[in-house]
């Protein structure tokens, strides 16, 4: 399977699902379209049926446009219209509800810590945002994952640079590698465009909980979006549709 060519197809299935629905997160779904396909198209992610499948949370619930379409093409569900505009358990191949931000590293330490008391191998991968990690429950969870070495446990931050209105610098501008560090993490910084590098980064099993600080572009593949704090919930319209088709095709 050519990869790219995928996330290519996902970012068209993206715009086109919020356009008949006539809203959705465009922007911060496509920022992490390369990071789905290395998870869910690589052999990475086990997402098969049964107890000893891995476990995937989208803590930044906004982006689920993404989620939806992979979730789609993949068979699991049988449309990509109609679904609610986060993340929810009655979905299926839905892990965790998610949406309010903060919540959905401290549900992944929770299942990977009940891996290892059930004794099973499965792991447990969670995508993040990088504004969401101005969320103190983040790092009451990073400190619980450090404690009981859930080295069954990944995160992903989608480091685009942008929250809802700003840059993120702009709000609370920290280190976040050595953030995660000083709590205790393995720490790798990746492209997070770039699909074999993530593949590598995320196969990797490690000593301890692992955050891939992955630097995406918000918008990616619609030059006008991309990288703009003007873009987060706002909807293409009128000349700027076929604009963004064109930019996708």
């Amino acid at each position: 399977m050519n990869l790219q060519a995928k996330a290519a197809e996902l970012r068209r299935t993206i715009l086109e699902t919020a356009l008949a629905a006539g809203k959705g997160h465009v922007p911060p779904a496509l920022s992490w379209v390369e990071i789905a396909v290395a998870l869910y198209y690589s052999g990475v992610l086990n997402y098969g049926g049964g107890d000893d499948r891995d476990r995937f949370i989208l803590s930044k619930g906004h982006g689920c446009l993404t989620l939806y379409a992979v979730l789609a093409d993949l068979g699991i569900l049988g449309r990509v219209t109609g679904l609610p505009g986060h993340p929810d358990t009655a979905i299926p191949g839905v892990d965790a509800c998610s949406g309010s931000l903060g919540h959905g590293l401290g549900v992944g330490a929770g299942m990977a810590l009940a891996a290892r008391l059930s004794g099973k191998s499965w792991r447990t991968f969670v995508v993040l945002g990088d504004g969401e990690l101005n969320e103190g429950s983040i790092w009451e969870a990073a400190m619980f994952a450090a404690h009981h070495n859930l080295s069954n446990l990944t995160a992903i931050v989608d480091r685009n640079g942008l929250c809802s209105a700003n840059y993120t610098q702009e709000i609370l501008s920290a280190d976040w590698q050595w953030r995660f560090q000083s709590f205790g993490w393995e720490t790798v910084r990746c492209h997070g465009h770039d699909i074999p590098e993530l593949i590598e980064q995320l196969g990797a099993r490690r000593r301890g909980p692992t955050v891939l600080l992955a630097d995406t572009i918000k918008g990616k593949g619609i030059p006008f979006m991309e990288s703009s704090p003007l873009w987060h919930h706002r909807m293409v319209k009128g000349d700027e549709i076929e604009e963004a088709r064109r930019a996708l095709a």
